[in-house]
């Protein structure tokens, strides 16, 4: 009976240990439920692959390929997601009807494992290789200390997030990667999304001390998922007729230049004074439009109104001659008005003679 005993005892932490591995492990004790999301956070790429192949291709054709670009300029800049242009893309901070703003998708997208997220160095030299992709656990959730639930199945784990823990609200600035290039081949001059960047905002006791950039993603990797996310771009037109790609495509944001790229990989504040830094951005603005200007043939204003003024007088002599000479109405003859001559008083008497 004892051996009995003892095996029921064994069978029975047997099973109470196994009970405990499947427990979800809560790192937060109380916790509203979120959606549970059974993606493996290992398989970062292959969930590209739920895409549809419409999707697909046509992320495929929206690709530009800035490899035979001649020339070609890497430009940084802050958009504040607070300014009137970038408010579409800020708001809602929280989820509305499934709906939220840039960073809220971003974030799903990562933490599902459907896009890979790159590190943010220090120096600036940021790299998109399998090498430099994120732990979602240790250099996001835990980093940022965001609530999550971790759930183990099969030894591997995926997260449990409530739409109100994620910090939507403290994302109010993004840096954004762009590639001004001309391609002599096809003859285009046009702008390249390369990645983009939330910048999150560190608190103290004293209010807000700096922004730290939390990760790099690739533009590319997620316009297949924010081509269908509807925005709101206007307070008096409600109708949702652009998507997330569409504002970034068209350019309807509004960012400040902080950095082109250069040899020793400097930003703009390493090497201008604070009030020298809207000079240098208006510069290389200046720079960028001006090599759009001498690609393409512009006439001179000056030489075009001498031409348009030689095409007027030319077409007014061409008038002149075909239209019918008026005849010249005759001159009223003149009337000759006979002359009077003035003859003295003695000359007009008539004499007479006295007879005595």
């Amino acid at each position: 009976m004892k051996r009995i005993y003892l095996i029921l005892i064994l069978v029975s932490s047997l099973m109470a240990v196994q009970i405990l591995q499947a427990q979800t492990d809560r790192r937060i004790p109380q916790m509203r439920t979120g959606t549970e999301q059974n993606r493996q956070t290992n398989n970062q790429r292959s969930g590209q692959s739920e895409l549809t192949v419409r999707a697909q291709t046509m992320n495929e054709l929206m690709t530009q390929d800035i490899g035979n670009a001649r020339w070609l300029r890497i430009i940084y800049r802050e958009l504040d997601m607070l300014k009137e242009k970038n408010a579409p893309l800020y708001y809602p901070t929280t989820p509305v009807r499934g709906e939220g703003n840039l960073f809220s998708t971003i974030f799903k997208l990562a933490v599902e494992g459907w896009i890979p997220i790159y590190e943010n160095p220090i120096s600036g030299n940021e790299v998109f290789d399998d090498d430099h992709i994120l732990n979602i656990k240790k250099d996001l959730l835990d980093r940022f200390e965001i609530m999550y639930e971790t759930v183990r199945n099969q030894g591997s784990e995926s997260f449990i997030i409530n739409e109100n823990d994620i910090p939507s609200a403290l994302v109010k600035a993004f840096l954004i990667k762009e590639a001004w290039y001309f391609d002599q081949n096809n003859s285009v001059y046009d702008v390249k999304i390369l990645a983009l960047c939330p910048l999150f905002e560190l608190y103290s006791d004293f209010g807000a001390d700096q922004r730290s950039g939390m990760f790099w993603v690739l533009y590319e990797d997620i316009r297949p998922y924010i081509s269908n996310r509807p925005i709101m771009i206007s307070n008096i037109n409600n109708a949702r007729t652009y998507t997330i790609d569409d504002y970034f495509r068209r350019r309807m944001y509004e960012g400040d230049i902080i950095k082109a790229e250069n040899l020793m990989n400097l930003p703009i504040a390493a090497y201008c004074e604070p009030e020298e830094i809207p000079i240098e951005q208006q510069r290389i603005e200046g720079e960028l439009v001006a090599f759009e200007k001498a690609l393409w043939f512009q006439p001179d204003s000056a030489l075009s109104v001498k031409a348009s003024n030689k095409k007027v007088t030319a077409a007014k002599s061409t008038a002149n001659k075909t239209t019918v000479k008026k005849e010249k109405a005759p001159k009223p003859p003149k009337t000759s008005t006979p002359k009077t001559s003035a003859s003295s008083g003695s000359s007009s008497s008539s004499s007479r003679s006295i007879r005595r």
